[in-house]
């Protein structure tokens, strides 16, 4: 099998592998090397700045020795196989990035052998890569689950980015779904890398030019829809990581049906895309907002709104913390008002130093008022003209698409004579306690 036909066979078998982030590292080539890993971004789609970047996205090999039941690399899959050598991957890596077809390389691989057998051919992949082509560019490796730890430190040390897929939300789904994997065996390199670049931060202060482990952090991957586990548990679990290890992101992958298995979702099943951007959205809360996972959802109700984005569904939740006077409010009540983001929020705090604010002056700050406009005041006044009822509200929050699919759903109840008007799900105990009767959009 020529090169070619691998690249297509292990390209194809790499697409589950989540991997749009930015490079997170300000790295440059030294004298006589080649590629840059700046920290305006690599990703598949769009940097920090603007630009369109691409990675070669690929596998050393999609043969592996587990068979866990969601992959299509399993070993009981009937699927073409292949498999790079190290040089191999290095040289197609280093034409692409001269044909400037990529700007870095995100390499994944089925387990070949063992944990330590496939680790050792990624890191010689990557070693001819940084120490014979002399490439600074940025390099995203998956750490094997089971591979010694001095394995991994190496791995490390040649990549910029590390990441450790937990796949499954909870132990019992893993044995269910992934025989061959444990809790353990995941977080034991992802506890040992997180080690790893807390001793090199120090190693750096201490000594200028020590090698640096994973500068642009770890991150993880986690499966959505396979197994019953709900938003709830998965947004604790993310928490509880970026908590212990000190993820830069976790990345959450919409279970596509690759299989006819009785354990899992129906092949014709499509993807919960809906429940992937719900989850992106409340992983930006706790990231960059200061929500926590109890916050968002309880025990009570544990999925997140199809029609209300997280922060939207939390304020009608908690109306008694509204309305927030834009002149006073401090930077963390700001940040929980829908239509205020992180860039508005700090624009507004910067303002108002040398000025009141009016509702006429916050659109310009980037302020979006159709929903802003419900939860503030400008100096202890409401916008003119704005009524404050649970439908204008609704229809405010909702976006075109959530508001014509509740529309849709509505028709098809009523024709279903189910006589009263659905309400929207998972209204929250606060709101249901204002309007016992539950949340109505009157349309």
């Amino acid at each position: 099998m020529d090169v070619f036909d691998k690249l297509k066979i292990l390209t194809d078998a790499a697409k589950y592998d989540v991997a749009c982030t930015s490079s997170g590292v300000d790295k440059t080539a030294a004298a006589g090397g080649i590629g840059s890993a700046a920290a305006c971004g690599i990703c598949h789609t769009f940097s920090a700045d603007g630009r369109c970047i691409s990675l070669l996205k690929v596998l050393l090999t999609n043969v592996c020795v587990y068979d866990c039941r969601y992959c299509v690399n399993r070993r009981s899959n009937d699927t073409p196989r292949a498999a790079f050598s190290p040089r191999e991957l290095a040289e197609l890596t280093i034409n692409f990035y001269r044909r400037n077809y990529i700007e870095g390389l995100f390499l994944s691989s089925g387990v070949l052998k063992s944990p330590d057998h496939t680790c050792e051919q990624m890191i010689e992949a990557l070693r001819i890569l940084r120490e014979e082509y002399r490439f600074s560019g940025y390099i995203h490796a998956k750490a094997i689950p089971g591979a010694d730890n001095a394995l991994v430190t190496r791995l490390g040390t040649l990549a910029d980015r590390m990441s450790v897929n937990i796949e499954l939300p909870s132990q019992s789904s893993l044995r269910l779904l992934a025989p061959d994997k444990t809790k353990q065996a995941i977080f034991a390199p992802m506890g040992h890398i997180q080690k790893s670049i807390q001793e090199n931060a120090r190693d750096i202060v201490k000594y200028r030019h020590a090698p640096k482990f994973a500068p642009a952090g770890q991150s993880t991957q986690m499966i959505i829809g396979a197994t019953p586990d709900t938003d709830y548990q998965i947004l604790n679990l993310t928490e509880g990581l970026y908590k212990k290890y000190k993820l830069k992101r976790v990345f959450f992958s919409a279970y596509t049906p690759v299989a006819d298995d009785s354990l899992l979702p129906a092949p014709d099943t499509k993807p919960q895309l809906w429940r992937e951007h719900r989850l992106y959205q409340a992983d930006w809360l706790l990231r960059y907002y200061d929500f926590t996972a109890g916050e968002l959802l309880d025990r009570q109700h544990q999925s997140f709104n199809p029609y209300l984005d997280p922060k939207c569904t939390w304020a009608l939740n908690n109306l008694h913390f509204f309305p927030v006077d834009v002149n006073r409010a401090v930077y963390r009540d700001l940040l929980r008002v829908p239509g205020i983001g992180v860039v508005s929020a700090k624009r507004i705090l910067a303002t108002r130093r040398t000025r009141a604010l009016r509702f006429e002056g916050l659109k310009a700050l980037g302020v979006v008022l159709k929903r802003a406009q419900f939860f503030i005041t400008c100096s202890g006044k409401a916008a003119d003209g704005v009524k404050i009822t649970e439908n204008n509200m609704l229809r405010s929050l909702l976006s075109e698409k959530a508001l014509e699919q509740y529309r849709h759903n509505l028709s098809l109840e009523q024709l279903a004579l189910f006589g009263q008007p659905p309400i929207l799900p998972n209204p929250g105990r606060a709101y249901e306690h204002e309007y016992p009767g539950g949340l109505k959009l009157l349309l």
